[in-house]
């Protein structure tokens, strides 16, 4: 139970980097793009710009983890992101905007990056459990994500009648982000140092000193094209489900679940984690992604939309998972900082590609629905990738 708690309060990192500075924006896109007079294509921009920034930070975050170690690089980049939640609420220039997206993308790099190397730590000191606390882990995100989804409705209903109602649950959202940092600094104080190699990393510790990257190429083709077509979905399929005519409870209740489900997902994939160490248990999730990336364009409804939500929910941050999985799996314990943040650059080169693509073909003739298909495309061609995969 203390390795469990350690893990919950080391999700808050994910919650704060991924759950609320990126994937909130989801849902403050349709009332900001009404106000500002967005095309989907800028729109999707700011998210592109934000995967730009998170592609500075992965490349960034080894040389800083050698310099400051992981410790201090989660902890002040969950508060500087939370700062710069705050400064969101007071910009209207698209400019300025993209600035922010930039430095938060940044700054999300370097705290979620340091925490996937605080919980490999951590699963080191459970090997039979070490999958489950490595998945809490990327399932904090959920928390960040249901927050979301209860607090920027009510910060909107709230404000209003304000200029720029928007602003208010920026605002929000900072403060729920500063109160999850506060809790991060427990689990941080405990993992500070790697624990000694036992079990399973033994094994890994006695495996071959150095691995190119293009041995874990398939896994790298798979997890970019991964990064190009989730943000596609969890950029607008909230602007998707209302232009279908969902309410704005529904939309609500969708996004909440959606949250819910990436929270059960660790005690769901958490086996199949362990059993995988080539890239079986990626390529099995990302097809299930591709799946309910399609299925809002194929059917309209709340009974569609909850569905598809749950299902991507349950999901994509467990891919993220498996790759961690594959680096503990396969790389000695000194490689772990260099693995992780190799799939990170992959993954931030096709967030980059995704959002901006999926805006440009939705602004075209078939809308947002014709966007929802390129990404499902790109990830159930991100599975076939990773199905190659063998361990190493």
């Amino acid at each position: 139970m203390p390795l469990m708690r350690l893990a919950l309060a080391l999700s808050l990192g994910a919650a704060v980097s991924l759950g609320v500075t990126r994937f909130a924006y989801g849902l403050l896109l349709p009332p900001m793009r009404d106000d500002l007079g967005w095309s989907y294509t800028l729109a999707g921009t700011m998210n592109t710009v934000n995967a730009v920034g998170y592609l500075v930070g992965a490349l960034l975050t080894p040389v800083l983890m050698r310099r400051a170690g992981p410790s201090a690089l989660f902890l002040w980049g969950g508060w500087l992101a939370t700062l710069l939640m705050g400064v969101a609420g007071f910009l209207v220039a698209p400019e300025a905007l993209l600035a922010q997206r930039l430095l938060a993308g940044v700054l999300s790099a370097f705290q979620f990056i340091a925490g996937g190397l605080l919980a490999a730590r951590l699963a080191a000191r459970d090997i039979a459990r070490g999958s489950l606390l490595l998945s809490l882990y990327y399932g904090g995100a959920g928390l960040g994500i249901i927050a979301s989804a209860l607090a920027v409705p009510l910060m909107l209903q709230v404000a209003a009648t304000q200029p720029h109602a928007w602003a208010w649950a920026w605002w929000g959202l900072a403060v729920l982000c500063a109160l999850a940092s506060v809790f991060m600094a427990w689990p941080v104080r405990v993992l500070d140092e790697p624990p000694a190699p036992v079990g399973e990393v033994v094994g890994a510790a006695a495996g071959p000193p150095s691995v190119r990257l293009r041995d874990m190429g398939w896994l790298l083709l798979g997890y970019g094209l991964f990064g190009a077509g989730y943000i596609g979905y969890m950029t607008f399929s909230v602007a998707l489900l209302r232009d279908q005519g969902l309410s704005a409870l529904g939309i609500t209740t969708y996004f909440t679940l959606l949250g819910v489900a990436v929270v059960v997902a660790p005690r769901v994939w958490a086996g199949l984690l362990d059993r995988e160490r080539g890239g079986g248990a990626f390529a099995r999730l990302n097809a299930l992604l591709a799946v309910a990336a399609l299925m809002p364009v194929l059917a309209s409804g709340w009974v569609v939309a909850l569905v598809s939500g749950l299902l991507f929910g349950l999901c994509f941050l467990s891919v993220v998972a498996s790759t961690t999985a594959f680096v503990r799996h396969n790389l000695p314990p000194a490689s772990w900082a260099r693995g992780i943040s190799s799939f990170t650059i992959c993954f931030a080169v096709g967030h980059i590609v995704g959002p901006v693509l999926t805006g440009l073909i939705s602004d075209g003739p078939g809308g947002l629905a014709r966007g929802l298909v390129f990404s499902a495309l790109a990830l159930a061609l991100g599975a076939a990738f990773a199905w190659r995969q063998r361990p190493l």
